[in-house]
């Protein structure tokens, strides 16, 4: 099979480049000149805790696509604002039995399916942890004995292009299939809501913000909020980490918050530290994706009636940050720790 990985950063850096190592046929196409050019001559270079690797990859820059035969497999690693313009990009290039696999934050698949249609769309819910902070070096910062993929089919069933796809993810980290792809998306949106923005506007890594209890408190308030919200929608949110949603819900309200904070505590230390996407956006000068995460989560919370004062106040303070008008620093939580004040 060809495979295209579109966005070669941390996380389809290190996807494609360990496919790459394990023997599959993959392209990187990426946007960032430097980077394509540093692969081009040197390779891809992969830090992991287990060790180090020089992969000689494919890579290609955008426009170098019309070169390319058709794929059999597109993973989708842009940012979530990219998603239209780069599955436009893509489809002309897929085969017609292929598909594409959002390897994204967020919930893209509606997007995707909107240009290549909802039977060649298929998610991959990523629970690794990586960075990329100069072309051609990703990093992969947790745990390689945690699982890093889940799979699944927009409809939840378990079909052979699923399985073939967990088995190729598994040459980059440990992958599941799940049949509640909506459930795992949501999930993985809380962490993201509760660690991304958090990271972004105090400049605290994963965890850190776990260890210091008025982030801590406010990430579990804005998980609560994500379940609420995913729940009214009608979606059965799976685990948040190691915590049930119930829990979650349960904390925000003063129920069981020290149990649930023990094992924020307990997952931060799995995850070991690194930088969640946003900050590393931050640091490097980039937009964020603060308005396919909190600020989808306040949009969707205003349609179905689930108040998110929460989600809904980090998301100005993050473009604040984003914008250079304030510098990431703990007190930037103030708003936050008024809202927390207020019970």
């Amino acid at each position: 099979m060809r495979i295209a990985v579109v966005g070669a950063g941390a996380i389809g850096g290190y996807l494609g480049g360990m496919l790459t190592r394990a023997g599959y046929d993959v392209t990187l196409v990426d946007q960032w000149p430097e980077h394509v050019e540093t692969m081009k001559r040197n390779g891809l270079r992969i830090t992991t805790l287990n060790g180090e690797y020089r992969v000689p990859v494919k890579a290609i820059h955008i426009h170098e696509l019309q070169k390319q035969e058709p794929f059999d497999i597109a993973i989708l690693a842009v940012k979530s604002y990219d998603t239209a313009w780069a599955c436009t990009l893509l489809e002309p290039y897929l085969k017609p039995e292929g598909f594409v696999a959002s390897a994204q934050n967020s919930i893209n698949e509606e997007r995707i399916a909107q240009v290549v249609g909802w039977g060649r769309t298929v998610g991959i819910v990523v629970t690794v942890g990586a960075g990329m902070y100069e072309p051609g070096h990703v990093q992969r910062t947790d745990d390689p004995e945690r699982i890093g993929y889940r799979v699944g089919e927009v409809h939840g069933r378990i079909t052979p292009r699923i399985q073939r796809l967990a088995e190729m993810l598994s040459s980059a980290a440990k992958t599941v299939i799940t049949t509640n792809l909506w459930g795992e998306r949501w999930a993985k949106l809380a962490i993201n809501c509760m660690a991304n923005p958090i990271a972004g506007i105090t400049g605290l890594g994963s965890a850190a913000a776990r260890q210091h209890a008025e982030t801590r408190r406010i990430a579990i308030r804005i998980a609560a909020e994500v379940v609420q919200v995913g729940e009214a929608l009608g979606y059965q949110i799976e685990p948040i980490g190691s915590i049930p949603p119930q829990a979650m819900k349960d904390a925000a309200q003063g129920k069981g918050l020290e149990e649930v904070e023990l094992r924020l505590m307990e997952d931060a230390q799995r995850s070991r530290e690194g930088r969640p996407s946003l900050l590393q956006d931050i640091l490097k000068g980039r937009k964020t994706e603060i308005d396919y995460l909190n600020g989808l989560v306040a949009r969707l919370g205003a349609q179905v009636g689930v108040p998110t004062p929460f989600n809904s106040a980090i998301v100005p303070i993050v473009k604040e940050v984003e914008a250079g008008k304030r510098k990431p620093a703990l007190e930037n939580i103030a708003p936050l720790r008024a809202l927390l004040a207020q019970g």
